[in-house]
């Protein structure tokens, strides 16, 4: 597209010039033949000149000013490049429910995504995605997200990432069920919920999309992108969806489409070395399975899901469990949402489990959103999480924020 406007652009400079530089009107003595620039005897007009030194000058003055207003050139070896970026700003006020009664009160910047895809036709394309993330010290750190290939049809309606990748649930679920990461994460990734796991791995993921099915099939190292991988074990990951309105093949937006989907997703590792089980291994197994069902239309979304990790000794046993999530989005107005969501988690009372046995945590969360532009949401909420039982506290917490998405 750049290349066509900086042509047209260049096309009009040129009859710009011609038109802007000085005309000569010159005469030809019809019986010798000699060229004047003034009228007289036996002289006929030949039109109107312009000096081609002339010309070429208003002709690159022009460029030059054409230039400056289209900006810096990048240059590329491929022939589209596309930049993203998504950032969550906010204010966070926690009111301590434990007995160190530690309040705090502070404005934040808890994610900023930069992306880029690498195009070299339609469809297959390179992306890389920096994160910022402020660690338990309160430094600042930039950490690799995704870097992977992805080709399109490499098998019949299935296309491939390769490198380091989405798992196979996460950004499904953000895109169709819960809609609100800029202040939780899903039920399987948040640390006051489930906690079972992240959502980028080094790995391959298989992404089918037909209309009434769609699926991820991934074998990754398994320890994330927050870990070191060690050993020989993979970790063995999945996500089979029945499209039941015919929405597998379409990016659906919660606001303009009607979907129903009816998931069941998982992940098998025998030795995930990423967090310890409660044997002082320092391995642990992560064996857990969901169901996860989503009906959505313009008017409002509904959501619920089960997970069941019992077999797993995950994080000292805090992911040998059983639990289940809702939440709901209701639209009454043009931009404007109101939503709620619930956790809970137990852990099994078997040894699996190690000193979590049989004890649970749960957190509410509910909230108002305003749709400010296609680029920028407001949004309001109370979360609400008593996790004391696994280290992670008690609090109400009451945040705004600021999701932008360019």
């Amino acid at each position: 597209m750049m290349k066509k406007t900086v042509l047209s652009l260049a096309a009009l400079a040129a009859l710009g010039s011609a038109a802007n530089a000085a005309a000569i009107t010159l005469y030809q003595d019809t019986e010798t033949g000699a060229i004047y620039t003034k009228p007289g005897a036996n002289r006929v007009e030949l039109g109107d000149f312009v000096s081609a030194k002339e010309q070429y000058i208003e002709k690159q003055t022009m460029l030059s000013k054409i230039n400056k207003k289209l900006g810096v050139k990048v240059k590329s070896g491929v022939p589209t490049l596309k930049f993203s970026g998504v950032h969550y700003l906010g204010y966070t006020y926690t009111d301590d429910k434990t007995s160190a009664n530690s309040d705090t009160s502070k404005f934040e910047t808890r994610r900023n995504y930069l992306q880029v895809k690498a195009y070299w036709n339609k469809k297959d394309y390179m992306r890389i995605t920096l994160d910022t993330h402020q660690d338990d010290t309160g430094d600042w750190k930039v950490r690799l997200k995704y870097a992977f290939l992805y080709l399109d049809n490499v098998l019949p309606y299935t296309g491939v990432e390769f490198g380091q990748a989405h798992r196979t649930w996460i950004d499904w679920e953000e895109h169709h069920g819960w809609l609100y990461r800029s202040i939780s994460k899903t039920f399987i990734e948040d640390g006051t919920a489930a906690d079972l796991t992240n959502s980028a791995d080094i790995g391959i993921n298989f992404k089918t999309k037909t209309d009434y099915f769609s699926s991820e099939l991934g074998i990754y190292n398994g320890e994330g992108y927050h870990g070191t991988a060690q050993g020989n074990s993979m970790s063995y990951e999945w996500r089979l969806t029945a499209n039941i309105l015919g929405t597998g093949k379409k990016h659906v937006h919660a606001t303009e489409d009607e979907y129903l989907d009816i998931s069941l997703t998982g992940q098998y590792e025998d030795k995930n070395y990423y967090k310890d089980d409660p044997y002082v291994n320092d391995f642990s197994k992560k064996k857990w399975w969901g169901i996860h069902a989503v009906y959505n239309q313009p008017m409002f979304l509904i959501a619920g899901m089960y997970v069941d990790s019992s077999s797993s000794t995950y994080n000292e046993g805090k992911g040998c469990g059983t639990g289940y999530t809702v939440n709901g989005e209701f639209r009454p107005a043009h931009k404007w949402s109101i939503f709620g969501r619930y956790d809970y988690w137990k852990t099994e009372d078997k040894a699996d489990a190690g000193i979590y046995r049989n004890l649970d945590k749960d957190q509410y969360i509910a909230g108002v959103a305003y749709k400010y532009n296609k680029n920028v949401k407001f949004i309001g909420n109370l979360k609400s999480y008593d996790s004391v039982n696994f280290g992670k506290g008690k609090a109400d917490q009451y945040m705004l924020s600021a999701e932008v998405k360019w």
